[in-house]
């Protein structure tokens, strides 16, 4: 069982004077404890009233990354997930291929179909209807595979027009950085993930007789489309909080095994308290060695 780490929250103590210098601690923590992944959210207000008040700190995504690429050595990066709408797609290839060189191939592309409306309308950004949000989706798919195919023919869809889709320096990661689709939606997005995806992400808190239906939906997919359901990371995004009288280390080591055994193999999830790096910490002691065999 691989296990990433995401962070969501950026109001820690002494914020903005110290987040450059806490996300750097944070990074370094995560990379040397041996998570697999480290992921931002692509947003731009904070997600209210879940996770804090819509106007507490939020960095852009591609901007954080960039700096946790400089701070960490191994731990793949990675947004969790860009919304579609908020950059166009030849400037989102670019930046995800950006990335990827900086940190020596360790850069994912997450994405997703976006849904925080209120963020898109408060600063403006695009925020067509979910069809449309769809269908944009699928072409920037197309566009991402076909520019780190390194094939230059214009590309024509219904709404993205690139004349020439010169993507270099070219990424490391081969054949490209691989491709997360977040949601679990039946009917496109699950479809997405067999069509172009190197991995699904569904929410934990569905509960595993429900992500259990998810995946046998992908597998269908899958079967429809001839691609091999194996090659597909199955990944899940949830929330773990170490803090006394919250949730112990056992019992992240047994949902990991409850998940396993449904067949996820990446257990993403933001911590709280992660800026004091203590939970970081017994991860890397307590949970990491034990869920190592897993999956």
């Amino acid at each position: 069982m691989k296990l990433g780490l995401q962070i969501s929250r950026f109001d820690w103590p002494g914020s903005p004077a110290n987040t450059g210098p806490k996300l750097a601690d944070i990074g370094r923590a995560a990379d040397e404890a041996g998570f697999d992944s480290l992921w931002v959210m692509d947003h731009v207000f904070q997600i209210t009233p879940m996770l804090g008040p819509v106007d507490a700190p939020m960095l852009e995504a591609y901007s954080a990354l960039s700096y946790l690429a400089g701070v960490t050595r191994r731990v793949r990066l990675g947004a969790m997930v860009t919304a579609v709408v908020y950059r166009d797609p030849g400037l989102l290839v670019k930046a995800v291929s950006t990335l990827d060189v900086l940190s020596d191939g360790r850069a994912n592309l997450g994405i997703g179909a976006a849904w925080y409306e209120r963020e898109a309308h408060g600063l403006g950004l695009a925020f067509p209807p979910l069809r449309e949000r769809f269908e944009r989706l699928e072409e920037t798919l197309q566009i991402a595979k076909q520019m780190w195919a390194g094939d230059r023919k214009p590309f024509h869809g219904k709404h993205y027009h690139l004349a020439e889709p010169i993507n270099s320096p070219s990424p490391l990661s081969r054949p490209h950085p691989p491709i997360l689709i977040g949601g679990g939606g039946e009917t496109k997005t699950l479809r997405f993930v067999a069509q172009y995806a190197d991995a699904c992400n569904l929410f934990a808190h569905a509960g595993n007789a429900e992500l259990t239906r998810k995946l046998d939906v992908l597998k269908r997919h899958c079967d429809a489309l001839g691609r091999d359901y194996a090659t597909i990371e199955r990944t899940v995004l949830a929330q773990v909080d170490l803090r006394l009288g919250a949730m112990t280390s056992s019992e992240v080591i047994k949902t990991c095994q409850d998940l396993a055994g449904i067949g996820i193999q990446h257990f993403i999830f933001s911590l709280a308290n992660v800026h004091e790096i203590k939970p970081i910490e017994v991860i890397a002691r307590e949970v990491i060695p034990a869920v190592a065999g897993m999956g």
